[in-house]
């Protein structure tokens, strides 16, 4: 929904109940992200090279995301460390520059990647893209940041991983940031201590989105690819890659459908999972998500990432944060601090591959309607 046409007063009911869900600033970002959007610079803004002098940093794909979390995020922590901005639309890339007091922008990602001042590039244009700036990027011996999803289909993976391998020393960090939420963490803490297999129930509500939105495009992954990987990653974070596979994955949904997902997964350990993903209106407070599942003796439910209750026997624990936390910073910050940390280290080979191999199963279960195993002889790393 474009929220700079709606009417004054649900634009003010928007930013008030945004306030009370994120904070004053965070919510002013959000705003701004909004007209970062339709921001079209007459003429465009004069390059620089006095802003940023020790500037790393190159972002690829300069919308709302990027703007409003990458971007945001790395000014608020660390100043100007961002040295440009690419997009193909070379508005957004000069909206971003201009707010953020970068050195350069462009609509030519090789300048990007062959920057030798850039050491690390966050990739966050559209999703068919974010692989092959990745295996660029890797290939000229940057560190990259590649948001969800990291590829939309097996040759982009094989690609991916045979990138990665040929160059060992390069980190590669994923966009999937709710599992370095501070209540995620907490959960995982106690269900470490439980031992058997999980029952997992997720249901989220996503934005409603037109049909001719750029996310249905089947080269793009469709929604599974752009929204439901985040909550096939978490799953397998609660489950654990050790004991995830094989995975049966059965769907539940019409065939071939585009937004509303209903899909059931049986892991090794016996765990099991449901993902209800629903996108039938607005949802004014964004996405809503709630998580209910039962391992040993913990009971818990976590909900839109901002309350967290757990029963364990007789013991109740609350947790509630002030605002919301998807874990963006988080995320965003030990990417960065490949830069200032020698001994930093990317994410594993194996589970970049594994949480691309299951969402594409997913996505291929529910193409097909028809159940998919994935076992562990389908991957090329162990």
């Amino acid at each position: 929904m474009d929220y700079t046409n709606a009417p004054v007063a649900f634009r003010i009911l928007k930013a008030l109940r945004y306030v009370r869900l994120y904070g004053p600033r965070r919510t002013l970002v959000k705003i701004k992200g909004q007209y970062h959007m339709k921001k079209r610079p007459n003429p465009l803004p004069q390059m620089s090279t006095g802003f940023a002098a020790n500037a790393k940093i190159g972002i690829i794909g300069c919308g709302n995301y990027a703007y409003s979390n990458i971007a945001y995020y790395l000014h608020k922590n660390h100043g100007r460390v961002i040295r440009a901005a690419m997009d193909v639309d070379i508005n957004k890339a000069a909206s971003l520059f201009e707010a953020y007091h970068l050195n350069y922008y462009t609509d030519d990602p090789s300048k990007i990647i062959e920057d030798p001042e850039i050491k690390l590039v966050f990739v966050a244009s559209n999703h068919r893209s974010h692989a092959e700036y990745a295996i660029d990027s890797i290939n000229a011996d940057k560190h990259v940041h590649i948001e969800k999803p990291h590829v939309v289909s097996r040759d982009q993976l094989n690609r991916l991983m045979a990138a990665m391998r040929k160059r060992p020393e390069i980190c590669v960090f994923l966009g999937f940031n709710r599992p370095r939420s501070k209540l995620f963490n907490a959960l995982q803490s106690t269900l470490h201590d439980q031992s058997g297999p999980l029952m997992i129930n997720w249901f989220i509500a996503g934005h409603e989105i037109p049909a001719d939105h750029w996310y249905f495009d089947e080269k793009e992954g469709g929604r599974v690819l752009g929204n439901l990987c985040h909550w096939t990653d978490l799953t397998l974070h609660l489950v654990s890659l050790e004991r995830s596979f094989p995975c049966t994955i059965v769907p539940s949904t019409p065939q071939n459908a585009d937004s509303d997902f209903v899909v059931s997964m049986m892991f090794q350990d016996r765990s099991c999972a449901t993902i209800t993903f629903s996108a039938k209106g607005h949802t004014f407070e964004g996405v809503r998500e709630v998580l209910n599942l039962h391992k040993g003796d913990v009971l818990a439910n976590l909900t839109d990432f901002q309350s967290l209750g757990m029963d364990v026997v007789q013991r109740r624990r609350r947790k509630r944060s002030i605002f919301r936390d998807h874990g963006h910073e988080a995320n965003i910050m030990n990417s960065y601090a490949c830069l200032e940390d020698s001994g930093s280290v990317g994410e594993e080979p194996y589970y970049i591959e594994a949480t691309a191999m299951f969402f594409l199963a997913i996505k291929e279960a529910i193409d097909t309607g028809a159940p998919v195993t994935l076992t562990q002889a389908d991957f090329s790393t162990g």
